[in-house]
């Protein structure tokens, strides 16, 4: 119940994530009339395996986070993470209020050993057709060098885990490369990353999260979420221009009708709902957030998120690693 659509959204995500992902199940929380009557109204609802939970409350996107968590124990949000911290589900997915998601993870589901505050990580497309991830881009907006130093480690340990990259390289955001450059907090951060036995290659600039020269990107969530935005919008931005460009004599008209394809798959790479949601990283459990805008292909894939994040067992190397570099 929690994107600006909902539940239509959730709904159709689950249908396409049970039907692409064989031995998936999806239980569908909110109120259980309403979800059983919207249900019943896709055709392709019939034998899917999916369940619904009743939960009475919905903690909206304009509320408090932590009185809309303490006010509210029945919302969607903590009957969700009370079903993974009662292993009755392997992880949760919302689309709704980031704020109050990662309120509620922390108080149903607690951090895990070691971590001092979870992080949300996002995943960002690149021009060497590689993913590069960034971390934090919310969940903290006023963070220590020591948070940094641990969003690194999280970070570092779910890149090799998800893509497979025994290696990953870690930067730190910044304003210039030079050790040298950037606030305290990121001087100081850069001291502590040098020190963690991974693959830093010191400071990184913002056009590095779109060229593919580093892996994982460690900034605070204030500036992290003002990047993700920034992305966003000037991805809209760039469709829009081209759509209007590509639209605007018969030429280009004829030329857009003969590379759709290659349109098509530009529009696919730079599409935020291919990557499904942000994990929130340092929790005991899976825990999934994604955007208030998104449709069911981002909702689906947010479930594929949630389910490799499971299977991966990043939590478990957490705390192992989290543990002997001692940040």
């Amino acid at each position: 119940m929690g994107s600006d659509r909902a539940p239509n959204p959730e709904i159709e995500g689950a249908l396409l994530a049970v039907r692409h992902y064989p031995g998936v199940k999806v239980l569908l929380i909110g109120p259980e009339a309403q979800l059983k009557a919207d249900l019943a109204g896709h055709p392709s609802a019939a034998g899917a395996n999916i369940e619904i939970v009743n939960a009475t409350q919905i903690i909206g996107m304009h509320e408090k986070p932590v009185q809309a968590v303490r006010g509210k124990k029945d919302s969607t949000m903590h009957v969700g993470l009370r079903l993974v911290r009662d292993k009755l589900a392997v992880g949760f997915v919302t689309a709704g209020n980031t704020g109050a998601a990662m309120a509620t993870a922390k108080m149903v589901l607690g951090a895990l050993p070691g971590v001092d505050r979870p992080a949300l990580a996002s995943v960002f497309p690149t021009s060497k057709g590689k993913p590069s991830m960034l971390i934090d881009v919310g969940a903290n907006v006023d963070s220590k060098p020591q948070n940094l130093a641990q969003f690194a480690i999280m970070g570092e340990i779910y890149f090799r885990a998800i893509f497979g990259v025994s290696k990953p390289s870690v930067g730190l955001l910044s304003i210039g490369e030079e050790e040298t450059k950037g606030n305290e907090l990121t001087r100081q951060a850069f001291t502590l990353l040098k020190e963690i036995p991974f693959n830093f290659l010191g400071n990184v600039e913002g056009r590095d999260l779109y060229n593919g020269s580093v892996d994982v990107i460690v900034c605070d969530g204030f500036v992290g979420n003002v990047a993700l935005k920034i992305s966003e919008g000037l991805v809209d931005a760039v469709r829009f221009l081209l759509k209007e460009s590509l639209s605007s004599t018969i030429t280009s008209q004829v030329g857009a009708m003969l590379s759709r394809k290659a349109f098509t798959n530009f529009g696919r790479r730079l599409d935020y709902s291919e990557y499904g949601g942000a994990p929130l990283l340092g929790i005991k459990g899976v825990a999934i957030v994604g955007h208030g805008a998104s449709n069911a292909n981002a909702i689906k894939n947010a479930i594929r998120v949630a389910k490799q994040y499971h299977e991966s067992g990043v939590n478990p190397r957490i705390e192992q690693e989290l543990t002997a570099a001692r940040v």
